[in-house]
Parts: structure tokens; sequence; C-alpha cells
């Protein structure tokens, strides 16, 4: 690389700085599987980084060209997701392993350090239909309810764009029902969350680099996105280190254990190498 290059490079904002979590929030999370945190990234942070997730994003799916939106299942009409980019290139790698995400998880699951379980981009364009109810957890084949997902939205978004909601205080039962993210799902959990009563809520806008955590049992769902906008949103999911492997209850984990787990046997650590530890 000569000089004008390396004068050309961007330079990324460190990530390391603290966020100030008081106890109050930290109760508020326990109390109810979910929070919502403003500027846990800085506007130029933000705005830095969604340069390098847009381009890396649009370079992992260029080979895969999306159907139209008409001809894709519920799953489909969601989002456009897009996995583990960190590992497709070092801007990113440098947002995903942030000690200040990863301490505030840490700190919200009240344990000392947390692993990464994979990044996921989840842009859901304009006119993309809801994302229904459902758990993560369904899906992780993981023996530790202590798991968290930070959303962040990597531009300023409103109600009408889709914005996570969550069902308060569900977390607490584990897994509600054997079922992945479909009408079904949206159907059977949406009467659950009726019948119990848990209060619904989410944010009515969001500022690029505010973000919300969530358990990995708490119910929640995102409206369509009846913007002309696109949606850009970067998450990741953490695990509290020490988790182990557990025999895969449903296809789906199966296939994260494969994918995100190196294919580790039921039992042993997720600590492959996709999955570091952030301390």
């Amino acid at each position: 690389m000569n000089d004008l290059e390396t004068m050309a490079a961007p330079t990324l904002p460190d990530l390391s700085q603290p966020y100030g979590l008081g106890t109050a929030q930290r109760d508020f999370f326990g109390a109810n599987g979910y929070i919502y945190l403003p500027s846990v990234a800085k506007e130029q942070e933000v705005a830095t980084y969604r340069r390098a997730i847009k381009q890396a994003v649009a370079d992992l799916n260029r080979a895969n060209p999306l159907k139209p939106l008409a001809e894709r299942d519920t799953y489909g009409k969601a989002f456009i997701q897009t996995m583990n980019v960190w590992r497709n290139d070092e801007a990113v790698k440098k947002f995903v392993f942030a000690k200040r995400f990863a301490h505030l998880a840490a700190s919200l699951l009240g344990v000392d350090k947390v692993r990464i379980y994979h990044d996921q981009a989840l842009f859901k364009e304009p006119g993309g239909g809801p994302t229904p109810w459902h758990q993560d957890q369904y899906y992780w084949p993981l023996d530790s309810d202590r798991t968290i997902t930070m959303w962040m939205p990597l531009v300023d978004i409103t109600d009408d764009m889709g914005i996570l909601t969550f069902a308060g205080g569900s977390h607490r039962g584990g897994l509600l029902d054997s079922v992945a993210i479909s009408d079904e799902s949206q159907a059977t959990l949406d009467q659950y969350v009726q019948q119990r009563g848990f209060p619904v809520w989410r944010p009515s806008q969001m500022k690029a680099g505010d973000a919300t955590f969530h358990s990995g049992w708490t119910l929640h769902f995102a409206p369509g996105n009846v913007s002309d906008q696109m949606r850009e949103v970067m998450t990741i999911i953490y695990f509290a280190d020490g988790a182990r492997v557990v025999q895969p209850a449903n296809a789906n984990q199966e296939n994260d254990r494969q994918a995100w787990l190196q294919g580790f046997a039921p039992g042993t650590l997720a600590d492959s190498e996709l999955n570091p530890v952030i301390d």
C-alpha cells in the first residue's frame, strides 16, 4: 500500500470505551427480557461502520440475486439476512468485536465474559413483510439461557419501517413452542401473548446507534416496512463463556451447530474459532 492509499483509508472509530449501564437498567432487563439503550454507538461511529457493513453485505449477496418480494415466503419477505459478515471484512470485524457492545451484553446477562455466536445484517426492504413472533434460541443448540442479541439500526428508523417489538417477561418460560419463524409461529405465539397478557412494547423511533438487547427466549416480532426506505440493522448474538453444545432438538439447530459452532459435538464447550471471547 502506498502513502496515498494509506492516507485515503478511513479511520475506524474505537468502540472499546464503556457505556454507562446502571443497576436499574440491569434489573429492567432481568424482569422483562429486553431493554432499549440510546446512543450505544455515536452518530459518527455508526456512519463510518455503516459504509463498511453495506459494502460487505452487497458483496456477499451479489452472487445470489434475490427473487422479487412477491415470489418469496414469509421468512424471505421479512428481511435480507446476511450472517457472519465479520469473517469477510476487517472493518465489520472491528464493529462486531467491539468491547463496548460485548461488555454491555455480559453486564445485562450477569456474566464475566461472552462469546460471539454470530452476527447478522437484517435489511428490511421497502414493502418488506413483517417478521413473525419468534424466540431466537429455538435455533441455537446451546445449554445456557445466558444468551442475548444486540439489535442496532445503522440509520434513523421510524415506526413505519419495522422496529423490533417485545413481549415483556416472556423469556421466563423458556421454549414456548417448537416452531420456526413462519405464519404458524405468528398465529400461535400471538395468541399466546394475548392469553398471557404480556405487555407488548417497541420504541416509536430509533436513532442510528441506538440499540435494543433481548434474551434468547424473549418473544419478539417486527412489523413490515411500509416506508420507502431500507431498514438497515446490524445484530450481534452473544452467549455466556462456558456454555456447551447440546444435542440439536430440530433441523434448524443442527444447521446452526454445523454453521456457527463448526460441528462441535454435543457436550463439548462452545468455543470454536468462530465463537471468540470478547473481553
